[in-house]
């Protein structure tokens, strides 16, 4: 049996597309699949939520299809392309990451098919390869522009830490998570939906802002590049939307790593304005929150012992992240429960979760 991680991120969000920095954690709730081998190149799973049974033979994947399979189909196609052994197998998938809401239950698709690909043996390749394989099978196959950030983080998580990636030069390092917070992420309870949709016109946008900053700022090859002096020296070469878009990211990249600093330094106060200004910087910058995530943001600012919350992932419905002293963890479950499905018309959900490590086999 082979598991993989969701990842909730605690900061940094389409910094990832823009080679800037991202600070996500990889949770409890995860992907796995009972597998054993089978002497063809056949692949057949079993998907245990629906009873959907799937077949893919190995040596001839064909086109995507539009449905959660390709993911699986998608990450055969790049192992092979990459050189990796794939082999065929019998297997049952079940997953305690609910779909759609922005935890990154694709990712984890991705790396725990990687996993029971590769057979009896690990994948012949190290987390962060094996990421880059998932996140090519995510962009040229299933068609969702992604960066890195999900797939690194479900393949290289650290128990009890988040993990800062540079997404240009590929250096990471684990940031210790301070045991006087406990993690909550809150669901909408509306999903989140990508594929070539909006998520895909803000990468647009981003690049649109690239190409015009260049003509002035020969050195720009992406938004990690320019800096917010730059920005608004060059403001008025952007159309409105564009510099909005990089304002936005340029700004976070900043804030990434003020909140590594203030986790090391103990400075709660520091990383819950930093959460409150990405936010809102998410909201009316980027445009990607929604009504159903802000009320979230606004239920955890009112209640003692919430040190910080935002939304995370790529938004228009999805989660909420919340950095939560342990003793105030029910009284914002509480909280939830009672007063959102009012504002929202919507049944959240809401989940205590724990950093784990990486996507690997299960321990028996």
């Amino acid at each position: 049996m082979v598991r993989a991680p969701g990842r909730v991120n605690l900061i940094g969000e389409y910094t990832d597309i823009n080679e800037g920095f991202v600070l996500p954690a990889a949770i409890d709730l995860e992907v796995r699949i009972a597998s054993r081998p089978r002497p063809d190149r056949r692949v057949r799973l079993l998907l245990t939520a629906t009873n959907e049974q799937v077949e893919l033979d190995l040596d001839r994947i064909g086109p995507a299809r539009g449905r959660w399979f390709d993911y699986v189909a998608g990450t055969a196609r790049e192992m092979a392309t990459a050189g990796l052994r794939t082999c065929g197998f019998d297997g049952v998938l079940s997953s305690s990451l609910p779909s759609g809401s922005g935890l990154s239950s694709s990712a984890a698709l991705e790396l725990a098919a990687a996993w029971a690909l590769a057979g009896p043996t690990d994948p012949a390749t190290d987390a962060l390869s094996l990421a880059r394989i998932a996140q090519q099978a995510e962009n040229d196959y299933v068609g969702v522009m992604c960066g890195l950030m999900d797939q690194f983080a479900s393949a290289s998580g650290a128990v009890g830490a988040a993990v800062l990636l540079d997404c240009r030069s590929l250096e990471h390092r684990i940031v210790p998570l301070p045991p006087s917070v406990a993690l909550v992420v809150a669901h909408t309870g509306r999903p989140r939906t990508l594929g070539t949709s909006e998520y895909n016109a803000r990468r647009a946008d981003c690049d649109r802002a690239v190409r015009l900053l260049s003509r002035r700022e020969p050195g720009v090859r992406s938004l990690r590049d320019v800096d917010a002096g730059m920005l608004e020296r060059q403001a008025a070469r952007l159309d409105e939307i564009a510099y909005r878009r990089a304002r936005h990211v340029v700004r976070e990249n900043e804030r990434v790593l003020r909140v590594e600093d203030a986790l090391g330094a103990g400075d709660l106060e520091a990383v819950g304005r930093s959460f409150a200004e990405s936010h809102a910087s998410l909201r009316d910058d980027f445009e990607v929150s929604s009504p159903e995530l802000d009320a979230l943001v606004e239920i955890a600012g009112r209640v003692p012992g919430v040190v910080a919350s935002r939304m995370t992932g790529a938004g228009f419905g999805g989660c909420t992240v919340n950095l939560v002293r342990p003793e105030a963890v029910d009284e914002l479950r509480a909280h939830i429960l009672a007063e959102y499905p009012g504002l929202t018309g919507r049944t959240p959900r809401v989940w205590q979760v724990r950093a784990v490590a990486g996507a690997g086999v299960v321990p028996t």
